[in-house]
């Protein structure tokens, strides 16, 4: 047998081995593939194979002739949408929301995962837990008729003004409080939940940290300072390059179900009127064009984000 051969059959050899290892790992781990299936196959089905429609935003798409079929008028509706007299209005609403979630929700989950994990009763600690993660498991339209029962005029809350002697306000019936009620109940159904990853990246943290710290006399304040939230800073960054990202993506459900006319000056967003252009009035070209609009914003603002986390550290999204 030739060098060449030999050769050859080597190689051969070594791929034979590494098909067969990599079919035992896939028979090893088969019920992680199959659970990897089920969110797989769930974005490729409703998120990934919709994406082909988003072509009828440049297209006066006809439900008759199809997408195939509709006339190609390029970006026509995104010069109309630009033009409109609601567009000050929808993306400073949109993004004045999305602008205060970050900077009062985000902050939340980690400020109470810093608390937890300072307590030393361990009972106490998992009370609090479950308390705040309850919250999570309601519904958008449970979490909304709660608050307008609340708020409302003969609400909980307008009786206890009443007790103390003050006037009652009809909350969700004035422009300027829409924003603290949307961003208040966001960080009561979101802050428990949130504070399980927060949790999860504090377990890396190594115990010996803190105990030289105390030994060299540093208090929970100085622990927490300087080696608990630089312990944390990458999930800190990734979650905050996430939220960035989504910053555009105000709750739909939330704001449709508490906005109405008296607030309308601060509730209506953008998904809101893509969903009065789309689905109500049938304009699909349209409402698609605002909504890709919409991505386009939120997509700008994820690579700034990106680029200036790559710039001050060395986490980043890529």
């Amino acid at each position: 047998m030739t060098t060449q051969q030999t050769a050859a059959a080597t190689g051969i050899g070594k791929n034979r081995v590494k098909k067969q290892e990599r079919r035992r790992l896939i028979k090893k781990n088969s019920f992680l593939y199959l659970m990897f299936s089920i969110p797989f196959f769930y974005f490729v089905i409703f998120h990934y194979i919709p994406m082909f429609g988003i072509i009828i935003a440049f297209k006066d798409y006809n439900v008759f002739d199809g997408i195939g079929g509709s006339e190609w008028i390029g970006l026509g509706y995104f010069k109309e949408f630009l033009s409109d007299p609601y567009f000050y209005k929808l993306v400073r609403n949109t993004l004045a929301i999305g602008i205060y979630q970050i900077l009062f929700v985000f902050p939340a989950p980690i400020i109470l995962a810093l608390l937890l994990n300072e307590l030393r009763n361990g009972l106490f600690k998992r009370f609090v837990q479950t308390v705040s993660y309850l919250p999570h498991f309601l519904s958008t339209v449970v979490i909304c008729g709660i608050l307008v029962n609340f708020l409302s005029h003969d609400g909980m809350i307008n009786q206890f003004l009443q007790f103390f002697g003050m006037e009652r306000i009809q909350f969700l019936m004035i422009p300027e409080w829409f924003r603290t009620i949307y961003i208040s109940s966001d960080i009561w159904q979101g802050i428990g939940w949130g504070s399980i990853v927060y949790l999860a990246a504090l377990t890396n943290i190594d115990p010996q940290l803190y105990e030289a710290a105390t030994v060299d006399g540093a208090n929970r304040w100085k622990r927490a300072l300087h080696i608990t939230l630089p312990g944390i800073a990458p999930t800190i960054i990734i979650m905050l390059l996430f939220s960035i990202g989504g910053i555009m993506s105000v709750s739909f459900e939330k704001v449709l179900l508490l906005s109405n006319g008296s607030n309308f000056e601060t509730s209506d967003i953008i998904a809101t009127y893509v969903y009065r252009r789309g689905l109500v009035s049938s304009d699909f070209s349209y409402a698609t064009a605002v909504g890709l609009f919409n991505s386009l914003i939120a997509l700008f603002f994820l690579t700034i984000g990106n680029k200036f986390s790559k710039k001050v550290s060395e986490t980043s999204l890529w």
